[in-house]
This record gives structure tokens, C-alpha cells and sequence, in this order.
């Protein structure tokens, strides 16, 4: 084991992928002679060269398509967006082409690409750099999506992604780049679909995924200094979900919040707080609590940004409420 960067990480998942597979290259913004707009690729020109560490226009809809369509044709493209609030103008080539090529042609082509970048705030950028889609994509059938909150489940998910047979989103955080971790030197694989229990716990189960762990897995550290012992679940990936953990901790805790960075109208949480009083009704004890962004645009202010995003706080008066202790 060794102590790596999140971008690091990423950058390891692909390299490694490109030496095993030359049907695998990377296409975006600054991605090749910048090193990337976040260092992610940095030295993969110098490794790989031009024809498979691509730098493209400021043009969204032109890369995305080019991969979508490379993709058909048997190679593995990973497609870099600067930031997911971009990938709004490639929507249509991953909507309406990658997602439904495979149902569309009856079987006869897949479409194994990846599309990567950022999702989310990352500080005082305001509303049009700020924006969560997860839900967006999550909501769409033929797409996986993946939210990786930490450098070892960001290497050995993206190291899946790019081998599977299925258009993938694997969405990261500008505010988790220079994150550091434990990444082991030997090759791993993580199964896309497979939650992970970051930390066990016997009161509430708290679930969250990507950069909002950190808040979940605070409030826990508080919450037992309290006495309350909680379960911290990270996603790890919002299409596929894993159910079937959630349901086992929350028959096991009775008691359950959902921390996500998203507005709250059909939010992953929305579903995953449908799914459990579904699955699970007869073993809850209070009705599942969700933490979401308030239902406005990020506004520059950092004042105002600390208001609207889920935070400790908000997480711990949503556990004091689901064991009413107010």
C-alpha cells in the first residue's frame, strides 16, 4: 500500500487500462499537452501519444459524438468533460446514441465508453458550474453511473469501467483531485453495483456517495462521541444501486438518513427513501430523513453556499430527528 492522490488514482486506472488494451484512448478539453485541466492525465502524451491522448475543441457535442461512434466501431474511448455541467451539450449523443444503441441495433453493436469529469460544487463558481446530474443520467436505462468518494474505489472502479461492455458515467469532484489515500500497487478491480460499508454502527444508517462521505462520516465521528453508533453505507455507483445492503442495515438500525448534494425533487434519495419504506416499512422506527442541497441555484457567496449545501449540522439534527431526541 501506498499514499496517492485522487487524481492520482485515476490516472493510474487508465494508464494501466491503455497498456492492456490499445483499443483504450482518452479524447477531451486539454487533456494531452495541458497534462489535464486537473493534472488527471498528466505525462499520458508523453507515454501513449497523440492518437490516443486527444486534444479536442471546446465542443461538447462534436468529442462526445466521435467516442459514441469510435465506440461502435470496436474501440473503448474514456471521454473527458472539463466539468459534467458541460456535458449538457453532448446529452443527445449520451441519451439518446450511447445509452440505446445496443437495445436499438437489436444487439449488434454495444457502445464500451466512459464518460468522466467532475460533478457538483466546487467552491464560489456559482450556478452554471455547480450543478448535480447524477440523477439525471441514473434516470436513464442503458447507462451505469458511478460516484467514487475516495482514491482506492476511484482506481479500481474506473479500472471496471473502462472494461465494461456498457456506456458508463463515472462522475468525480473538482474538491477531491488532491485528495490522498491508501491504493495498493498490484492490480484490483471493483465490482460496479456493489455498495461499501465505510464504517459499521447499531442506531441509524447514514447514506451518501462521492465527495458528501466526508460529511457522513464526520457526523458519524461525532455522533459517537454521543454514544450513537452509526453505519456509514457509500453508494460507490447510483446506477446499478445495491438495495440489498441498505435494506439489511436499516433492518438492523431501524433508522435511516440520506446525505446527497443534489436539489431534493426526484434526487437518488428520492429513490433510495421509496426503496426502503418499500422493502423495509415494518422495521423502521421513524420515517427516512434525506439531506439535500436546498431547491435554489448555487449562488457565488460563500456565505450562502454554506446555507444551501448539505453540511454536519443539517446530518446530525436529521439523526437527532429519525431517534427523536427533539
Amino acid at each position: 500500500m501506498r499514499e496517492i492522490q485522487f487524481r492520482e488514482a485515476l490516472r493510474e486506472a487508465m494508464v494501466e487500462e491503455m497498456r492492456r488494451d490499445e483499443k483504450v484512448f482518452l479524447m477531451g478539453e486539454e487533456v494531452a499537452e495541458y497534462n489535464g485541466a486537473y493534472k488527471v492525465s498528466q505525462g499520458m502524451l508523453d507515454e501513449f501519444g497523440p492518437e490516443r491522448v486527444i486534444d479536442t475543441p471546446i465542443a461538447e457535442l462534436g468529442f462526445a459524438g466521435i467516442g459514441v461512434g469510435a465506440a461502435m466501431n470496436g474501440l473503448r474511448p474514456i471521454i473527458e468533460f472539463m466539468t459534467f455541467n458541460f456535458s449538457l451539450v453532448a446529452i443527445d449523443q449520451i441519451i439518446n446514441g450511447s445509452a440505446k444503441i445496443m437495445s436499438m441495433s437489436g444487439g449488434q453493436y454495444s457502445n464500451p465508453i466512459v464518460f468522466r469529469g467532475p460533478t457538483g460544487n466546487a467552491g464560489m463558481l456559482s450556478s452554471q458550474h455547480s450543478q448535480n446530474f447524477e440523477n439525471w443520467f441514473a434516470n436513464t436505462s442503458g447507462l451505469k453511473v458511478v460516484v467514487p468518494s475516495n482514491p482506492y474505489d476511484a482506481k479500481g472502479l474506473l479500472k471496471s469501467a473502462i472494461r465494461d461492455n456498457d456506456p458508463v458515467i463515472f462522475m468525480e469532484s473538482e474538491l477531491m483531485y488532491g485528495d490522498k489515500g491508501q491504493v495498493p500497487e498490484e492490480e484490483y478491480l471493483i465490482p460496479i453495483g456493489k455498495a461499501d460499508i465505510k464504517r459499521e454502527g447499531n442506531d441509524v444508517t447514514i447514506v451518501s456517495f462521492g465527495k458528501f462521505m466526508k460529511v457522513a462520516l464526520q457526523a458519524a465521528d461525532e455522533l459517537a462521541e454521543k454514544g450513537i453508533s452509526a453505519e456509514v453505507i457509500d453508494l460507490r455507483s447510483v446506477r446499478p444501486i445495491d438495495y440489498a445492503t441498505i435494506i439489511n442495515s436499516v433492518k438492523k438500525t431501524n433508522r435511516c438518513v440520506v446525505v446527497e448534494e443534489a436539489w431534493p425533487l426526484a434526487a437518488i434519495s428520492s429513490e433510495l427513501t421509496y426503496n426502503i419504506q418499500r422493502n423495509a416499512f415494518d422495521y423502521l422506527d421513524a420515517p427516512v430523513i434525506r439531506v439535500n442541497s436546498l431547491d435554489l441555484p448555487l449562488p457565488y457567496a460563500p456565505t450562502l453556499i454554506e446555507v444551501i449545501l448539505p453540511n454536519v449540522k443539517r446530518t446530525l439534527d436529521a439523526v437527532d430527528a429519525v431517534m427523536y431526541k427533539k
